[in-house]
């Protein structure tokens, strides 16, 4: 058999065409060819590669395996992440998790939980994860985000912090960019800021439901801000920044969110 233009076939498509020739005792040879001037993507170079190292009875679940790396199904708690649990991050992933556990047992309970549990969403940009390498134990770096999900203020992250430093020695930048991930998130439910999204030149903030919990607090705080921060007719708000690095972006937007939490307290 000859596959004419094999990059364009998906991975069980080549697999199940070339388990079409020889049977039993008898080879046969397939053949996967591309075009000699064409530029392969880096998906294809894998497939391909990977179907010249099924050569085994009884391949089918290292092929669901190769074919689940190259698509992306993702790696939940590592930086390769895709889909909805990249954009949500971990603690939301779980937090909704159990909110579909519980929507499942109890409805009427769960409407009752999601009025007063909510997650707020921060996108800065920067990988915000505990590293295999830093800690290679699968279950035990479930057990960490477990306990980083619930820390409360900044006695409490700084403690669990210095206990990560004790435990597996200097804390990666991914695992700072973590705890200040959670620090962010605590001020934001102080805030009633329900999602932030941050880049080099500033940051987006939407509240919750729309609701500014001290309107006149607010105004007063953009009139100090004066050309640097202001009020969409969204409703969302907005801060012109210049953040280049990452630590500007994350210190600043602490320095935003602990104003905001001041005047919502």
């Amino acid at each position: 058999m000859i596959i004419h233009n094999s990059d364009k076939f998906g991975l069980a498509q080549l697999y199940q065409l070339r388990g079409r020739v020889g049977r039993s005792k008898t080879r046969a040879y397939a053949y996967l060819t591309t075009h000699p001037t064409k530029q392969l993507t880096s998906n294809a170079k894998k497939r391909l590669g990977v179907m010249q190292t099924l050569d085994s009875l009884g391949a089918g679940f290292s092929l669901a395996s190769h074919d689940m790396d190259i698509r992306g199904a993702g790696n939940l708690l590592g930086e390769e992440q895709s889909g909805q649990v990249r954009e949500v991050g971990i603690e939301l992933y779980q937090h909704m998790l159990k909110e579909a556990v519980m929507a499942a047992r109890d409805k009427e309970k769960m409407d009752e939980t999601s009025d007063n549990e909510w997650t707020p969403q921060i996108s800065l940009g920067n990988p915000v994860l505990i590293p295999d390498s830093f800690i290679p134990d699968l279950n035990v770096r479930l057990s960490i985000y477990r306990r980083i999900a619930d820390l409360q203020g900044t006695d409490e992250i700084d403690s669990f912090a210095a206990e990560l430093s004790d435990r597996f020695g200097r804390l990666p930048a991914e695992v700072n960019n973590l705890f200040q991930v959670i620090l962010l998130k605590n001020l934001c439910r102080s805030a009633n800021v329900e999602k932030i999204d941050a880049g080099p030149k500033g940051a987006v903030i939407a509240f919750r439901n729309d609701s500014v919990k001290n309107l006149e607090g607010l105004l007063n705080l953009l009139e100090k801000e004066k050309n640097t921060a202001h009020i969409r007719t969204d409703h969302k708000l907005v801060y012109k920044r210049n953040w280049q690095k990452s630590s500007d972006r994350v210190n600043g937007l602490t320095r935003i969110m602990r104003d905001l939490a001041a005047i919502a307290a």
